[in-house]
């Protein structure tokens, strides 16, 4: 049946939980609506993660009004429905020690309510409008609040694998959220197959590689909980999954950037482009 869409998910709040959807409209950062929010420290603007903050991801958002609001929602405190703010104050914000501009900050209320849930001073900002900034890898294309890519894909393959090897060895397997995906794919023939497809055509729209998946911390973390729950799967992955080339970091799935936005949905056909090395990959069809 060849390789298909299986699940796509966008996360409105970096960090946050994610919002599983049968369809999506693609732009030149992403999913629609993917990372536009982002919560950052009260005093000096660095964002919040869950390396750090791992409670993030029990914080559930909802999009309503094509943007013109969001909704909170959080176990033990009550929901909180913003008005989003396109051009409120600015507030210069960092990700990973680089200053990326100013972003448009969302008000004092979601920042209590943000600052409750997370126990330390928080605030809520959100892309100003005309955002510029870059990616990067092979294809580096734009970004909003995203780490450094506009796209993750992960196969189910890969998770397949991944989770073999974890219970060969006694662990319990992870689910698929733990690595937080835009999109899911069905139907790859061998585990890390994302890893070799250069051009992915999905709908109307056009993918390309920027660079394997760099992981850290945040796959330790429970994504319905908001509580750290390692060793797996990096203990596992640490074995079988290092990139010599990005000081050792251990990868899974790929990253993309947008060629060309558009829709997609989930079934949709899949058609890759294989290539390895900058060479056409002869043990791979080519579509």
């Amino acid at each position: 049946m060849g390789i298909t869409v299986q699940k796509l998910t966008y996360y409105p709040v970096k960090g946050c939980a994610g919002i599983e959807v049968r369809s999506a409209v693609v732009g030149g950062t992403g999913l629609e609506h993917d990372r536009t929010f982002m919560v950052v420290d009260a005093l000096d603007g660095t964002f919040r993660s869950q390396r750090t903050h791992p409670a993030l991801a029990a914080v559930r958002p909802g999009i309503g009004d094509g943007g013109r609001t969001l909704r909170l929602r959080a176990e033990g405190v009550e929901e909180l429905v913003v008005d989003v703010d396109p051009e409120g104050k600015p507030r210069a914000v960092s990700l990973f020690g680089r200053p990326v501009g100013d972003a448009v900050d969302q008000g004092d209320a979601v920042a209590a309510w943000l600052s409750e849930v997370l126990g330390t001073a928080s605030r809520l900002v959100r892309v100003p409008e005309r955002f510029d900034r870059d990616g990067w890898g092979e294809t580096p294309g734009k970004i909003a609040f995203a780490d450094a890519h506009a796209v993750a894909v992960v196969s189910q393959a890969s998770l397949d694998g991944l989770n073999a090897r974890i219970e060969a060895s006694g662990g319990t397997p992870v689910p698929m959220d733990r690595f937080r995906a835009n999109i899911v794919l069905d139907g790859c023939a061998e585990p890390h197959d994302e890893d070799l497809m250069r051009r992915l055509e999905i709908g109307t729209v056009q993918l390309a590689h920027s660079v394997r998946a760099m992981r850290c911390s945040v796959p330790l973390v429970d994504q319905v909980t908001g509580l750290r729950a390692g060793p797996e799967p990096v203990r596992t992955l640490a074995t079988y999954r290092r990139e010599p080339a990005y000081d050792n970091k251990i990868s899974f799935g790929a990253k993309a950037a947008v060629l060309r936005g558009g829709t997609l949905a989930v079934g949709d056909a899949v058609r890759p482009q294989w290539y390895e090395n900058g060479a056409p990959d002869p043990e791979r069809p080519a579509s």
